[in-house]
């Protein structure tokens, strides 16, 4: 089964390290990826996606290497914790056509096929809504409309449920939950992730562990209220 190859990939940034020797073969259909904040999870992400080259090693999506970013577009899609950084059009119909030009889609295909896909979803009186008029709960679902749109065999996920209200996430949760592509959710939150078939515990830019949730969260769980009993942050108070 094809999917996500990581071999002895390490990322510096300013001179630096921030993810060492990471070698993961990622094929799972849910995969969580744990770590507190500073852990390099989310560096780990842009690594994936092709946002940021590795410093060593390699990154192969589907077995084309990740930096080769628009023949990712069908393989990859990236759903980012705030969907402000992602919108890029004024209108629901711009933004949701933009990756089906990129892909050589006539005018009259992207049109039928945003159309189609707002229909689907019980939204068609979204089509020339302003992207900016929508709630933070709508712009997100937006977000995962236009990557869907692309049909990625993998989607990336970013702190998906940050910043919504409950009724929404439980909307997003089941609609991601009925997806069909992979998916790799990256979180500092053990509940967003316990439901996935294989968990990977980033801590200081590192694999520290890799298995079944059940296995990774209780220790995770028990190594964050350790480091929460002890007053971890008092050195800068000097």
């Amino acid at each position: 089964m094809a999917g996500i190859e990581l071999i002895n990939a390490s990322v510096s940034l300013a001179g630096k390290v921030i993810l060492s020797d990471i070698s993961l073969c990622l094929t799972e259909a849910r995969i969580g990826i744990l770590g507190r904040n500073g852990s390099g999870k989310t560096t780990l992400l842009r690594l994936i996606a092709g946002l940021i080259p590795p410093s060593t090693g390699s990154v192969l999506i589907e077995g084309t290497p990740a930096t080769d970013r628009r023949s990712l577009l069908p393989q990859l899609g990236i759903l980012f914790q705030n969907p402000d950084h992602q919108i890029l059009f004024p209108t629901v119909t711009e933004e949701l056509s933009f990756g089906l030009r990129q892909i050589g889609k006539t005018a009259a295909e992207t049109e039928a096929e945003v159309a189609a896909l707002l229909a689907s979803e019980g939204r068609s009186h979204w089509a020339r809504a302003n992207t900016h008029s929508l709630s933070q709960g709508q712009k997100h679902y937006l977000c995962l409309l236009a990557v869907l749109l692309m049909a990625p065999r993998t989607i990336l996920l970013d702190e998906p449920f940050a910043g919504l209200d409950l009724p929404t996430q439980a909307r997003l949760a089941r609609r991601l939950a009925a997806l069909p592509q992979r998916l790799i959710t990256i979180s500092h939150d053990p509940a967003a992730v316990a439901a996935c078939d294989r968990l990977i515990w980033i801590e200081a830019g590192r694999i520290h562990a890799d298995g079944a949730p059940a296995q990774v969260l209780p220790a995770f769980t028990q190594a964050m209220a350790l480091i929460g009993e002890r007053d971890a942050d008092t050195d800068l108070a000097d």
